[in-house]
């Protein structure tokens, strides 16, 4: 005879415990990842993982089971932007937060445009000067690998949405890197 009684609340909590740390914490990196391109720092990003690592074993009673990366990494941007707004409101919302531009033609992508004798410094600046709108589909999308329905999950954002500001920030990538200023002058992306 086999009952469906409740687990004590040691026993559940152990086993909550045992399902985060199979489900989320394989997602870790992917998180501190998100964080650094958004925050260009080392000790914010680490600060930003950590609020949303507590925030995310806070809430996993409300996670469904459907997608631990999507889920996690909302919370790391949703953090983010909390985070942000609390330390700069004025710098709360992104003036190329809109959906009225048209899409471009990607071309080539940056992985090629890269590959073509870029070096790794010139791309991880080339990515920081991007609007922060635009760096981070493009780091949660080519560095994350996440499809254009997981990027509108996490920034909860529409679908078209996403698509124009990927292919902004690809094009305006693409310019940084192969229209790279001289050595000492600084080149505005905005």
């Amino acid at each position: 005879m086999t009952t469906d009684a409740p687990l004590p609340p040691h026993r559940a909590e152990a086993a909550a415990n045992a399902r985060f740390q199979a489900l989320v914490l394989p997602y870790l990196d992917a998180a501190y990842n998100l964080a650094h391109w958004l925050t260009r720092n080392d000790a914010d990003a680490q600060d930003v993982v950590q609020e949303a690592m507590v925030r995310a074993l806070r809430y996993f009673g409300s996670f469904h089971g459907t997608d631990a990366r999507v889920w996690l990494l909302a919370i790391v941007r949703n953090t983010f932007y909390t985070l942000r707004a609390r330390h700069a409101p004025e710098l709360a919302r992104d003036p190329l937060d809109d959906d009225h531009h048209p899409l471009v033609d990607p071309g080539p992508s940056p992985e090629s445009v890269a590959l073509l004798a870029v070096d790794v410094g010139a791309l991880q600046e080339a990515l920081a000067r991007l609007p922060e709108t635009w760096r981070e589909v493009l780091v949660l999308r080519e560095l994350e690998e996440c499809s254009y329905k997981e990027i509108a999950a996490i920034t909860g954002h529409k679908m078209g949405t996403v698509m124009s500001r990927l292919a902004r920030a690809r094009e305006k990538l693409r310019e940084e890197l192969t229209h790279r200023p001289k050595e000492g002058r600084r080149h505005d992306l905005r």
